[in-house]
């Protein structure tokens, strides 16, 4: 099968976590004997600017092993300002549209959102070439910016729900990585579709993160070898609530050997080095490189997930799955219910409360830090959960059925067209 991916992020561009995502994704399914075409940006994520080896061009291509890379300006653009930001994706999705109609016909499309924009895109070029097209959602836009009060215009908001109903009406399939995603977008698109929402969960890259010895380079390097570290790490942002973490710095002050560190960057950083400074029992470090990534993940004792209250209908943090490829535990705040309660109930490897509770939260964290075996436990509990369940290859071939899916239907309207040409019952949809 041929399949021609739009995507925002892909290889080396793996700040991203999509771009980790989609990239591996690739190689799962060429290992399961598909050609994929993808046409992304140029790298960029990272300093929220084109590499300065990537520059000069407005547009390159590669031949893979796989298939072709076209990679287009990016159009990047601060975090904070949106309307920026919508017309730097747009700027993209333009050239990104550009770029995949060279590519020849596909049997299938799909396209990455976010930015939503690439659906759109994914659209044209599948209607282009009269194949299916899929829409993969990791975080639903606008929802997410509205939640965050990123987005508070009432006549831009009408507009952005309008589009993104007309465009998962338009779609053939979507993929989105959570039951609460999968309600949110029924509900938006009635009852006789709901059929075209289905479930592919994100996976842990098991070979990438592993597990590692408690005494790493990443606790002597910061002087915390005899701590009990509890660790965020990820995207420092808007939609975390690094309030609770301010919280249990103050409460755990009597206990010298806990401690908790804060490794990321984003649109938060500022605000949390401000009030870090202050706190002796607090250290906050910028991520590490890709190889570092399993030893500054096995420094912690016990990882926390903050995602604030109403996001986890619209957002699933992907920080999850290599937490849990880590082998180490997790205490997440977020909604009840959500994926990520579930899958630490499944897995047995952490806990959730409700998101912003602090109470709950500071109580949960201290039942938790008191039992440090019971924490190796469920961290292992974790590691063994992702060999077996999430992996790359797993989502591949959830994907290879949907996709084949699709093609089969295809296949069957097609010769449907054909028979009610012939008979005279012609359609002209």
């Amino acid at each position: 099968m041929k399949l021609l991916l739009l995507c925002p992020h892909f290889e080396p561009d793996l700040h991203a976590a999509t771009g980790e995502v989609m990239s591996k994704l690739v190689h799962a399914l060429h290992q399961r004997g598909h050609r994929i075409d993808v046409v992304s940006s140029l790298p960029w994520y990272q300093h929220h600017d084109v590499w300065p080896e990537w520059r000069g061009q407005p547009w390159r291509g590669e031949k893979t092993s796989f298939g072709q890379i076209l990679r287009v300006w990016p159009f990047p653009t601060d975090k904070t300002n949106i309307p920026a930001r919508a017309l730097g994706f747009g700027g993209f999705t333009g050239l990104a549209t550009a770029a995949a109609l060279t590519l020849g016909r596909p049997d299938v499309v799909m396209g990455m959102s976010p930015p939503i924009f690439l659906g759109d895109a994914a659209y044209l070029v599948a209607r282009r070439w009269r194949v299916p097209v899929v829409f993969n959602v990791q975080d639903i836009f606008p929802d997410v910016a509205v939640d965050l009060g990123a987005l508070s215009n009432e006549r831009i908001i009408s507009l952005a729900r309008r589009h993104e109903k007309s465009l998962y009406r338009r779609v053939d399939s979507i993929s989105v990585l959570s039951e609460d995603q999968a309600a949110n977008v029924r509900a938006k698109i009635g009852p006789d579709q709901h059929q075209k929402v289905s479930i592919i969960h994100n996976f842990a890259d098991t070979d990438r993160v592993h597990v590692v010895n408690r005494a790493t380079e990443y606790r002597r390097r910061h002087g915390l070898e005899n701590k009990q570290i509890v660790m965020y790490s990820g995207n420092v942002g808007l939609s975390q609530s690094f309030d609770l973490v301010r919280a249990a710095a103050e409460a755990f002050a009597h206990r010298p050997e806990v401690h908790f560190v804060i490794n990321g960057e984003g649109a938060a950083r500022p605000a949390v080095d401000h009030w870090a400074a202050k706190h002796t029992n607090v250290t906050v470090s910028d991520f590490a490189p890709r190889d570092k990534v399993s030893d500054v993940l096995g420094s912690a004792d016990l990882h926390l997930i903050l995602l604030k209250g109403g996001l986890a209908r619209s957002s699933t943090p992907s920080k999850l799955y290599g937490i849990l490829a880590s082998g180490r535990p997790t205490l997440a705040s977020i909604d009840v219910g959500s994926e990520v309660s579930l899958s630490l109930e499944r897995a047995d490897a952490g806990r959730s409360v409700p998101p912003d509770d602090q109470a709950n939260f500071l109580r949960v964290l201290k039942e938790m830090l008191d039992e440090p075996k019971r924490l190796q436990e469920q961290g292992r509990n974790g590691r063994r959960y992702v060999e077996h369940c999430l992996t790359p290859d797993a989502q591949a071939e959830s994907f290879e059925k949907l996709f084949g899916r699709l093609t089969d239907q295809a296949r069957c309207g097609d010769q449907q067209n054909q028979s009610n040409w012939l008979t005279g019952n012609r359609s002209y949809d």
